[in-house]
């Protein structure tokens, strides 16, 4: 008997774990928390959603990538705040930036638009036309300019230690 409850428990385990790595596609904007859709709203009326890919993380909460049809990238957490924003070359809506951020950039780069925003812990990352990235703190204070190393580097930590986190939570099961 307790070892048909625990292979039983065990293939509970297995499905539930599966399912939570298991990536969802859908163009539905109801499958979005409320605030993203009143962001979508707020920021982009007249764009239309091409896909939105519902990322389900096992220890992490359920994020959520959208696209829209004219190439803008939004994500968004599982509470629906924006985590970052990409309209290609098309500039971003001014209320998403920060005013600081948005006046160092009109003072120091005249001729270029941001097309680009990412939320840190410490701050953010901005992307101007010209394929130049700045990184400021919460306050809006510039700090220094990135290159494509330094992103790249950042991006493939950000990715070893969510496969970290995966391969623990794969020995626990």
């Amino acid at each position: 008997m307790n070892k048909v409850f625990l292979t039983l428990v065990a293939l509970l385990m297995t499905v539930m774990s599966a399912n939570a790595f298991i990536d969802s596609y859908t163009i539905s904007r109801d499958k979005l928390p409320e605030e993203a859709r009143e962001m979508l709203d707020e920021h982009f009326p007249k764009a239309k959603v091409s896909m939105i890919k519902v990322d389900r993380h096992l220890l992490k909460k359920t994020d959520y990538d959208v696209r829209l049809t004219n190439g803008t990238k939004i994500e968004f957490t599982n509470k629906g705040k924006w985590t970052s924003v990409d309209c290609g070359k098309r500039s971003l809506p001014a209320d998403l930036v920060p005013k600081a951020i948005s006046r160092y950039v009109s003072k120091n780069y005249s001729d270029a638009k941001i097309v680009r925003i990412c939320k840190r812990n410490a701050g953010y990352d901005v992307g101007i036309s010209g394929n130049l990235t700045l990184r400021f703190n919460l306050l809006g204070q510039f700090k220094k300019i990135l290159n494509a190393e330094e992103i790249e580097e950042e991006e493939e930590a950000e990715a070893a230690s969510q496969d970290m986190e995966t391969a623990s939570v794969e020995s626990i099961l």
